[in-house]
């Protein structure tokens, strides 16, 4: 059956949904780069995106609802122009995190998940704390639109920021040329739109290399794994 939707899900997003789909042997599991597209057109999931992704899937809301509502990468408000997350997770947050976090929110004027300035508009900002970004060894660090920006201080994050709201895009720590809200999660649903390049960023640190390059110079080893491995039994079950 034909589904039509007003023109916020127009025929180009429909047939990028049809092709996020094709990739999968089952189209359920087609659902989280899907929420992602959504997201690349209205900055956030709304009812109408849920909608849309439980027709396409041939699933129920409450089946969309129920993962869009689990995972912190998908908003349920719009998001700014560009999404600032601030690594306050325990190592980070020793190391500064905390501060950034009191400073930008204190600059913003804004809490977790709150916006400065109208919610897609160039200069605006959505201010979040985030859970471990997997770059201890770099802490304490934040991220914009999911791309690094390693060993900051308050200062240093302010400054970012600032140039963030003047429409500017300091390039990040490693990883791609940085872009909006809306792009990366387009990228993150599969489509780069001309920007292929952006895979070629540098992804890996210095530091986070450091334990497998002495490996290399020492040439330690990990012990190989036999051929046939034996298994413990496992516990009957009572």
């Amino acid at each position: 059956m034909t589904q039509t939707f007003d023109q916020t899900f127009d025929k180009d997003i429909a047939e990028k949904a049809q092709a996020i789909i094709a990739r999968y042997p089952q189209s359920r599991s087609a659902l989280l780069p899907m929420l992602h597209l959504v997201q690349s057109v209205q900055g956030y999931v709304s009812q109408d995106g849920i909608r849309f992704c439980a027709a396409q899937l041939d699933l129920s809301e409450a089946e969309v609802s129920a993962v869009a509502t689990f995972y912190t990468m998908y908003k349920r408000r719009p998001c700014g122009e560009h999404l600032v997350s601030v690594c306050t997770n325990t190592l980070c947050a020793a190391l500064g995190g905390d501060a950034i976090y009191a400073t930008l929110k204190d600059h913003l004027k804004v809490g977790h998940e709150e916006t400065a300035g109208e919610p897609g508009e160039p200069g605006s900002i959505t201010l979040e704390h985030a859970e471990c970004l997997a770059a201890c060894d770099l802490g304490p660090v934040l991220q914009v639109n999911y791309e690094f920006y390693d060993n900051q201080t308050p200062e240093k994050a302010l400054e970012l920021v600032k140039a963030l709201q003047e429409g500017e895009k300091p390039a990040p720590t490693r990883g791609a040329p940085l872009t909006d809200f809306k792009q990366a999660e387009l990228q993150l649903a599969g489509f780069f739109e001309g920007r292929d390049a952006d895979l070629d960023g540098p992804s890996a640190a210095e530091e986070t290399l450091r334990g497998a390059t002495i490996a290399a110079e020492r040439g330690w080893t990990a012990p190989s794994t036999p051929d046939n491995a034996e298994f413990p039994p496992l516990p009957e079950k009572k």
